[in-house]
């Protein structure tokens, strides 16, 4: 089901004086939050991608907070694009935010479409995230360089046309995360074109598991 989103613009800290453009929501009584990373900032990726929006309806519908940001570079967001590394920084960051605007101990997931699912499952290295959602992980130009290690539900998603993560390509993921659920959408391509509902149902269902 989609709903409106009552987000708010928002300004996170990057960083010395960097700063990231923003939209949130927090829900009274939320019991925990999503940050989603969007796709490659070189390629026209931004916050407003179709599928970063249908990722955050998703979760909003479950009464969720969110927040969806611009990488450094990217539309209100200073700084400049770098190659994945800053932008690591840049999740948490908005985590970090995300965090701080939910009561004390409220758990925290990070969700990232394509380069931005190569970004969250970076952080997942070192970060105490409540889940993860790799959506669209682009495994065929950029393998993942670990294995991240999450406490919480772990979901990868895919269309079974996905140029850049053929269904193949998960084998290895698969392996590595065998507690994840991994859901390939049936003649979707990368940008999940036409799919977007059923995008927004396995979002949903890995969303509705998180502790809190």
């Amino acid at each position: 089901m989609r709903v409106g989103l009552a987000e708010e613009a928002a300004t996170v800290g990057g960083g010395g004086s960097r700063t990231l453009e923003a939209r949130i929501c927090v829900p009274d009584g939320a019991r925990a939050g999503v940050v989603v990373c969007h796709t490659h900032p070189l390629y026209g990726g931004d916050m407003d991608s179709g599928v970063v929006v249908r990722a955050v309806e998703a979760c909003a519908g479950l009464h969720l907070a969110t927040l969806r940001f611009n990488f450094r570079g990217v539309g209100g967001s200073s700084g400049a694009h770098d190659e994945g590394r800053g932008e690591q920084d840049d999740a948490r960051a908005a985590l970090a935010e995300l965090a701080r605007r939910l009561p004390a101990g409220a758990a925290v997931a990070l969700a990232g479409y394509s380069f931005g699912a190569a970004v969250a499952a970076a952080v997942a290295q070192a970060s105490a995230l409540a889940g993860l959602a790799l959506i669209a992980p682009p495994l065929r130009i950029m393998p993942l360089a670990s294995t991240p290690a999450v406490r919480g539900p772990v979901l990868i998603v895919v269309g079974s046309d996905d140029q850049y993560c053929p269904p193949s390509a998960l084998e290895p993921l698969r392996s590595a995360l065998p507690a994840a659920t991994v859901t390939v959408i049936d003649g979707a391509d990368h940008f999940f074109l036409g799919a977007l509902d059923r995008l927004g149902a396995a979002v949903g269902g890995w969303a509705a598991a998180l502790p809190g």
